[in-house]
């Protein structure tokens, strides 16, 4: 499969990385100082205790008739209109947002063309040792990478990923995913925020009461809306 994966930073560099392994022909579309070091030493990240550099090609621009299989947008939520604008003229069929927003999946085909989009949610985390890549996939059991189901693309997506190791699951409706999941874990990371010490907030059984009964509240907010 040939994959542009857009925004470097830690989902979309762990993706890249895993797919390149997997044999996938990989590209990273990158700006600024991730752009800057991925030009001078390329993807680097940590595996199994070591620092490996991941096949991939450096993009600091895409033309219109490059064409991938899937294009994996990796960006924060406030950036996911621009960067689709950027794409509307892309010839690519296929965009994968995957973004942490709970918008509507027709907001953003208004943007880059109806049918174009592929709903997910990552299931990954870490962050940089300067250069390098420390980040790892979530178990799944506790977080698999979320497809949302649409016409028969998910789940050759989801093949590609499985194909590199990566836990996955598909979704009836992944606007109602994404709701949900949100009311699980805003109370989970206020947790942390709350803690007098967020490494173990886990011990602290009155604020896990107080956390399990704020998510059993959403969750029955959420019940009571359909």
């Amino acid at each position: 499969m040939r994959i542009l994966i857009c925004g470097a930073g830690v989902i979309g560099s762990l993706y890249g990385a895993l797919l390149s392994e997997a044999g996938h022909d990989v590209s990273l579309y990158a700006r600024g100082k991730r752009l800057e070091s991925l030009r001078k030493n390329g993807l680097l990240y940590i595996r199994n205790g070591q620092i490996r550099t991941a096949k991939a090609r450096v993009l600091s621009s895409l033309e219109k008739t490059d064409r991938y299989d899937f294009i994996l947008l990796a960006v924060r939520e406030n950036q996911l209109s621009a960067a689709l604008d950027e794409l509307r003229e892309n010839v690519s069929p296929t965009i994968v947002t995957m973004v942490n927003s709970t918008d509507p999946l027709e907001r953003w085909e208004a943007v880059c063309g109806k049918g174009r989009i592929l709903p997910a949610f990552p299931g990954a985390g870490g962050g940089f040792n300067g250069d390098v890549l420390d980040a790892a996939l979530t178990p799944g059991p506790v977080q698999p990478t979320t497809i949302g189901k649409t016409d028969g693309r998910e789940q050759v997506l989801a093949d590609v990923f499985r194909s590199a190791g990566i836990p996955v699951q598909i979704v009836p409706d992944m606007h109602v995913w994404q709701i949900c999941h949100l009311a699980m874990v805003v109370p989970i990371a206020d947790a942390y925020y709350e803690a007098a010490d967020p490494k173990h907030a886990g011990s602290d059984a009155e604020l896990m009461k107080k956390t399990a009964r704020r998510i059993r509240e959403n969750m029955q907010a959420l019940s009571k809306k359909g």
